[in-house]
């Protein structure tokens, strides 16, 4: 165990009911409650936003019901994976970076036809910063790990009150392979003319770039045509914030199985055992923006070289 590990503050700040209330059993199968960790010097937080259900065959179409035996307790009532939505914030010192910015205010009930997507609920960032003792105008920059909609939502809709997005003040980084073939998003959420709400205020970012001190982008291209990985180090501990190079935990696990939202997914599942192998390393843990209530964690192998997602408790 590291000692961020050792140190890690959780807190659980988003949710009507009391963790003490509700099974650690259960962690797997509800949304993620705001949490923080130290990371060395850092301060890092998991801003929640909301949650959408993933139906699991359709999600991972190379799965059989027999493949999702073993992972009962990673289904909610409905036979759905709970995937959280949020962001993640970066704080160094007075000096403050989000990751992505959640779904934005979005109700949905669960549609029997779409064969990918269950309910989704989500809007809840805002008062997830305010939660950690942070304001929209704190935020010195926002970078994407993707341009996929539950990643933008709170670029383009207006804050409360107002007629422009909370984070219009903040540079918008992308990676510039992401940027310029921007179109494929608007499949998934994303069409142009949400784009343009932010579009001048992206600043485009190359592989191994430092977008903030600690924090460099990497290139995990395969869920989409420039998705980025954040790399965020300090005092020789590590941590990946892979987006969604995976979506749930049991990817770990299973690296070949592919999203069916995935531009290519044999470049994805070859990003995903490049991560897991990344995530089994010594000192450092992985942040799955999706994973359930088990968003910080690290990859550990048993005696048979079994891989598995071990959270943080």
């Amino acid at each position: 165990m590291t000692s961020s590990q050792n140190s890690s503050q959780i807190n659980a700040e988003t949710s009507s009911t009391s963790p003490s209330e509700i099974s650690p059993d259960d962690r797997y199968r509800r949304p993620a409650h705001t949490r923080t960790i130290r990371l060395g010097d850092l301060r890092i937080s998991y801003l929640a936003d909301g949650a959408v259900g993933l139906k699991p065959h359709g999600w991972l179409p190379a799965t059989t019901a027999a493949d999702w035996e073993p992972y009962a307790d990673h289904l909610d009532e409905r036979g759905h994976l709970v995937a959280s939505v949020g962001g993640l914030l970066v704080e160094n010192g007075d000096r403050a970076l989000l990751i992505d910015t959640g779904f934005g205010p979005q109700v949905a009930p669960d549609d029997p036809a779409n064969e990918r997507i269950g309910a989704l609920r989500s809007g809840g960032l805002l008062d997830s910063l305010r939660q950690v003792g942070r304001s929209p105008e704190d935020i010195e920059a926002v970078a994407f790990t993707h341009l996929h909609g539950d990643h933008l939502g709170w670029s383009w809709n207006p804050a409360p009150g107002s007629d422009r997005p909370p984070f219009a003040h903040a540079a918008h980084l992308v990676s510039a392979p992401e940027w310029e073939q921007r179109h494929l998003a608007a499949a998934h959420g994303a069409p142009a003319e949400r784009l343009a709400v932010f579009a001048d205020r992206v600043r485009t970012v190359t592989d191994g770039e430092e977008v903030f001190p600690g924090v460099r982008a990497l290139m995990t291209p395969g869920h989409t045509a420039g998705h980025l990985t954040f790399e965020i180090t300090s005092n020789g501990e590590r941590l990946l914030a892979f987006g969604d190079a995976l979506h749930s935990p049991v990817q770990i696990a299973h690296p070949e199985w592919s999203a069916a939202v995935d531009l290519d997914p044999v470049r994805s599942a070859e990003q995903r055992h490049r991560l897991v192998d990344e995530l089994g390393k010594p000192g450092t843990l992985g942040f799955g923006i999706h994973f359930a209530d088990v968003v910080f964690g690290r990859a550990v192998r048993d005696a048979q070289g079994r891989t598995a997602w071990a959270p943080l408790s």
